[in-house]
């Protein structure tokens, strides 16, 4: 699930999945970090969810996906749009 909230110019994007499903550590990858793993990783937070929050600037569209342990990749069915195999968002 993604969550966002519009700053002047920029956009909070908070990327939401629940605690144990996938289990493991996930991190979200995409175009905004180099696609490089564990740069931002889901961490735990007080609704039992997992989350991590990046702020990017509005206007823009980022392709973005999900990586678990046992390199276990997956989209966000939530984004609502698709970039090849990867989910779209769109700021």
């Amino acid at each position: 699930m993604l969550e966002r909230t519009l700053r002047k110019d920029r956009t909070e994007v908070t990327f939401v999945l629940p605690a144990d499903t996938p289990p493991g550590p996930v991190s979200v990858v995409g175009d905004f970090n180099g696609w490089q793993p564990g740069v931002h990783t889901l961490e735990p937070r007080t609704d039992g969810k997992r989350a991590v929050t990046l702020t990017l600037p509005s206007e823009h569209t980022h392709s973005f996906r999900y990586l678990a342990a046992g390199d276990y990749w997956f989209n966000d069915e939530s984004a609502g749009d698709q970039d090849g195999p990867n989910s779209r968002l769109h700021t």
